[in-house]
């Protein structure tokens, strides 16, 4: 055989070679590597994460992880790891993979009828990276609260309830910043106007707010006790609210845990700026956090010249409303006298 012959077919068993190899490569590259049951995962990369712990995140759902490493050399991964919340699909193959660890994924945030703002706290804490402790410690920041005129009291009227889109890594002050730019939207012109035909600042429209939130789930009766309060603060009447006397319980007792179904007539002289049988005027900050239908009964109140209300026997969940004192006593009574016939104690 001449030389020239051994060279070409020494050539062409490389060029073959090279082939096959650039064949099997390819096909390694652009197979599936996903070993979850599930249609989609997510996974979440810490702040300052390094290569190896993005690693040891993926590893539980990689089939083959030397062929995800080599993909991602490939595409110089290693040098630009992205902290976040990524979403890998079932049969991705590890190109696809790499680049879905590139593309961080929005949370859709939610919370409401959140009590205090601990509360809320540990809820958002639950949802992105930042943990409660860092959130309370954003939230009550006194420099934050002084420019934008709060309190670590009423802090919690800044927070509107919704569900809102953020990266799972956004730092809790970035958090706050993006609920006072909600906060400030959701106050426009209009709002504040009507907060202001009622005598009332926007914060002072939340406490209220958070009061008819808590005295009735029923949305369409909100309008109505919303008008009872506004018409007792005009008068220079206390609120009497036993919403707030129960929240001015659970503050004592220092166990928000605790249900309390009745106010007993002692609950009334509890010492406590929450306590509006004893304190004139609004509480120093929410009881709970109101939704909108509480907020928009306080901004649009019913008409009406009610002043006394007490829970219904007849239609259960709702109230019956009076303009005198004799009117709200003969309900009061047959509401005491049905709620003594149930036993209930606490």
């Amino acid at each position: 055989m001449s030389t020239k012959k051994m060279i070409s077919i020494a050539a062409i068993v490389v060029v073959s070679g090279l082939i096959i190899y650039g064949f099997v490569l390819i096909s390694q590259i652009f197979s599936n590597n996903t070993k979850f049951t599930e249609d989609e995962v997510y996974v979440h990369v810490p702040t300052v994460a390094t290569y190896a712990q993005v690693l040891d995140s993926v590893s539980p759902y990689v089939t083959n992880l030397d062929r995800f490493e080599m993909v991602a050399n490939k595409m110089s991964y290693p040098a630009n790891v992205k902290s976040g919340r990524f979403l890998l699909k079932k049969g991705m193959n590890s190109y696809e993979l790499v680049k879905a660890m590139r593309y961080n994924v929005p949370v859709k945030l939610a919370f409401n009828n959140q009590e205090r703002i601990e509360n809320l706290a540990g809820r958002v804490g639950s949802q992105i990276e930042a943990d409660s402790a860092s959130l309370m410690h954003s939230f009550k920041d006194s420099i934050f609260l002084k420019e934008n005129g709060f309190t670590e009291e009423n802090v919690l009227t800044m927070f509107i309830p919704n569900t809102y889109e953020v990266y799972w890594n956004t730092s809790a002050d970035k958090f706050r910043d993006k609920m006072i730019k909600e906060y400030r939207n959701f106050w426009n012109k209009e709002r504040v106007a009507d907060a202001q035909k009622q005598g009332l600042s926007p914060t002072e429209a939340t406490i209220l707010a958070s009061i008819v939130h808590k005295e009735s789930v029923k949305k369409d009766e909100r309008p109505r006790i919303a008008a009872v309060y506004l018409n007792r603060l005009r008068l220079g009447m206390p609120l009497q609210a036993d919403p707030t006397v129960i929240y001015a319980k659970k503050k004592k007792d220092n166990d928000f845990n605790q249900i309390i179904k009745r106010v007993f007539y002692n609950d009334l002289f509890l010492n406590s700026p929450y306590n509006t049988y004893k304190v004139t005027g609004l509480p120093p900050g929410p009881i709970a956090m109101p939704d909108i239908t509480a907020l928009e009964a306080v901004l649009k109140p019913e008409k009406n010249n009610f002043i006394y209300f007490c829970a219904s026997v007849d239609r259960f969940g709702y109230h019956e409303f009076a303009a005198t004192l004799a009117e709200h006593n003969v309900n009061a009574k047959k509401y005491s006298d049905w709620i003594n016939a149930q036993g209930v104690k606490r």
